[in-house]
């Protein structure tokens, strides 16, 4: 992935700036991010905080106690509803990136998927990728 790279919300009023490499890219499949999102999966791009910059706008935010027992809270536009990124605080070091928020997602690459427990039986994950029931495990 070419950085910088830059995103933001279909309206427009929000824009963002991630100057680092994703630590991970996850695609996550639980009820949490289908509700959220509106779709059976999200992948999200993990980022160390200070390589993440706002540079137009501000987001409206929720927080919320996800399936894991964490507290999120998720950044969105007020005027178009667009998801754009997380602020989990079970890891405080990093954000969230909603992969289909960048202006160009294709240069993203998942590495697994996670929380497949709660993938909706018609959600038919066909790739090579490790799968994890929950979350990825420590270490």
């Amino acid at each position: 992935m070419k950085l910088p790279v830059e995103g933001g919300c279909a309206c427009g009023e929000i824009r963002y700036e991630c100057a680092g490499e994703p630590v991970f890219v996850l695609n996550c499949h639980c009820r949490d991010c289908q509700q959220a999102t509106g779709s059976p999966m999200v992948t999200n791009i993990f980022v160390k905080k200070p390589d993440f910059k706002l540079l137009r706008g501000t987001p409206k935010s929720r927080e919320i106690t996800a399936e894991s027992g964490n507290r999120i809270e998720r950044f969105f536009c007020g005027g178009c509803g667009s998801p754009l990124f997380t602020d989990p605080k079970g890891y405080p070091d990093f954000w969230g990136i909603r992969a289909v928020s960048l202006d160009d997602p294709s240069a993203v690459q998942p590495g697994a998927h996670i929380w497949t427990s709660s993938a909706q039986p018609w959600d038919h994950i066909t790739d090579e990728l490790p799968r994890f029931p929950k979350n990825l495990p420590a270490g």
